[in-house]
């Protein structure tokens, strides 16, 4: 599902809101996470899952194509741990072997 597709979702079942407002209701929550986010900032959706940033330290990787060594610089990068309720909704029916 992308986010245009979640927005007519959203309006289709809420027939009382505007298109435009649900529109904008969807921009400030994922606007609100981003921020979360890059404050470092943990964003918990109970049920659904965890936002967090994880450090990523500077290495030394490898160009795959030519096989020379490359410096990989030190980034942040998000990262989703979904909630219970969302992997027994997903598992739901299905026996572990």
């Amino acid at each position: 599902m992308i986010k245009s597709e979640l927005i007519h979702k959203i309006a289709n079942t809420n027939p009382h809101l505007y298109h435009r407002d649900v529109e904008r209701i969807v921009k400030v929550v994922f606007d609100e996470i981003v921020e979360a986010l890059s404050r470092g900032d943990r964003v918990e959706l109970r049920g659904f899952g965890a936002f967090t940033v994880k450090h990523r330290a500077a290495r030394q990787g490898r160009n795959p194509r030519t096989g020379k060594s490359v410096s990989v610089a030190e980034k942040f990068v998000p990262f989703f741990k979904t909630g219970k309720e969302l992997r027994d909704r997903l598992n739901r029916g299905k026996e572990s072997h």
